[in-house]
């Protein structure tokens, strides 16, 4: 599988739509989808996208399980929260009116590639997240200078 990488700003038009970047059309389309599956993020306020390989590995987990059963369902909401947009001829997705009011989304829109997934964020509202998820990495990379 192609991970997402890289962050990548692009303008929020009027109607909704955002250009998905060429690099996350490209590994999507390597997963057979014309688009990706979008939910609300789990503890920030911003979207989470991913392909038919995420969802695909949500299944495998759900094998085995009791349908029906609470852990079947915790983890079966992942699949219930995601909508799947298709892409327009110009590699655009119109984001639902929910998902942009959850996000927080005005006239651009942060991508942030995170291997299986991306992100989708306000710009300014990642800013401080970046800050802590850098900082977290380099204490656990042990490049913080602490013993």
């Amino acid at each position: 599988m192609q991970p997402f990488t890289s962050k990548f700003s692009n303008k929020l038009d009027a109607k909704g739509r955002v250009s998905v970047p060429a690099p996350y059309r490209q590994a999507l389309a390597a997963q057979s989808i014309e688009g990706f599956y979008c939910a609300k993020s789990v503890g920030h306020r911003a979207l989470t996208g991913f392909g038919r390989d995420m969802l695909e590995r949500v299944a495998d987990q759900l094998k085995g399980m009791m349908p029906g059963s609470r852990d079947y369902l915790v983890l079966a909401t992942f699949a219930g929260q995601a909508t799947l947009l298709s892409f327009d001829d110009e590699g655009r997705v119109r984001l639902p009116d929910e998902l942009i009011e959850h996000a927080g989304l005005k006239d651009r829109v942060l991508f942030n590639g995170a291997m299986d997934i991306f992100e989708i964020w306000e710009p300014e509202a990642f800013r401080p997240v970046e800050a802590q998820r850098l900082a977290a990495m380099s204490r656990a990379l042990g490049l913080d200078g602490a013993p």
